[in-house]
């Protein structure tokens, strides 16, 4: 889930919890921040490549829309009728990791990597970005089998091929907006995780060269609350949320800026009623989403209005019920608070 996004695989090894979320995270947001293509082309304002119908429309259903249930099914209508297309490939991969179908999820990345090498004959730029994709994909898979202990070694090895592959497409066109985007989501999670990196350098990559604006505004808006810049958080968020209003995830980043803020201010009852607003809005259809995100929205709204009415619900016993439930995605009712 995606603002949650790319970690950096190194400092993550102090904690295996943290490391499968930042990994879950960051493989969605490599889907997202790989798709160089969709019809009429988001990132470029000439030159505009295309993709096939059903991957466009799997995309847009998972990122613009958030929802997450409806793409899977979409991707498996894209991976056979389209099955040149490698962004097809790494979308199916990250919702493998959702489901924890580790052993789906690495086929998917070796297959994504096995069509990207095919499309860098005819196209280097998204073949790069593709190989560099595939090599993170197995690298998450690694950790997420081995767990950090083990598979950390395998892991940084992936994360040096992945900016390899990176450097080379930077090569070719240096101010691709595609590229910009990606690894501008990259260097801001490397710059959350490893205190030598500088996150106003991704910051400006994204501002400045990313398209398409809503993602990146949104990694924007990520990186601003990591650095608890939560005016500047919260200026990003509307922005994504005025381009993707339908989305919860954008909800819920915006919650969690307005919490934070609250918290700062002596638990500001104005902003917390508004960070309620919108941890509501996000779980108005918790179906759509994983379950485990479901459960940590459903946790932070729970606090939310125990801060805010000065009741003591015990908001981990039903954040577990939804979490340990049956089936990967959330519930279509949740609990009443």
């Amino acid at each position: 889930m995606i603002e949650t996004i790319l970690a950096s695989l190194g400092k993550q090894m102090l904690s295996s919890k943290q490391t499968v979320r930042a990994i879950a995270s960051a493989t969605i947001a490599l889907s997202i921040c790989i798709n160089s293509a969709i019809a009429g082309d988001p990132f470029r304002s000439s030159n505009p490549q295309v993709i096939g119908p059903n991957t466009e429309t799997a995309f847009k259903t998972m990122f613009q829309q958030g929802n997450y249930k409806q793409a899977k099914a979409q991707v498996q209508q894209a991976l056979s009728s389209e099955p040149n297309e490698p962004l097809a490939y790494a979308m199916a991969a990250s919702l493998s990791y959702i489901e924890q179908d580790l052993n789906s999820m690495n086929s998917y990345a070796q297959k994504t990597r096995e069509v990207a090498e095919q499309l860098s004959k005819t196209n280097p730029l998204r073949g790069n970005i593709y190989i560099a994709a595939s090599h993170f994909l197995e690298g998450a898979n690694v950790i997420a089998k081995e767990g950090t202990a083990k598979g950390a070694p395998q892991a940084l090895n992936k994360l040096r091929v992945v900016f390899q592959y990176l450097d080379a497409a930077e090569k070719i066109a240096p101010n691709d907006p595609e590229l910009n985007l990606l690894k501008g989501y990259m260097d801001l999670m490397l710059a959350t995780n490893l205190p030598f990196s500088n996150a106003s350098e991704a910051i400006q990559r994204l501002e400045q060269k990313a398209s398409p604006r809503y993602l990146a505004y949104r990694g924007i808006a990520v990186g601003y609350r990591d650095q608890k810049k939560y005016d500047r958080a919260l200026e990003f968020a509307n922005k994504s949320l005025a381009a993707t209003p339908q989305n919860p995830e954008i909800h819920y980043l915006k919650a969690q800026i307005l919490f934070a803020q609250a918290k700062g201010k002596g638990n500001d009852k104005t902003l917390l009623e508004e960070a309620r607003k919108n941890f509501d809005a996000a779980l108005i259809k918790p179906d759509q989403l994983p379950r485990s995100l479901v459960a940590e929205i459903f946790f932070q709204q729970c606090k939310t209005r125990n801060r805010l009415d000065s009741k003591s619900r015990n908001c981990d016993p039903m954040r577990d019920k939804i979490r340990d439930g049956d089936g990967i995605w959330g519930p279509a009712a949740l609990p009443p608070l």
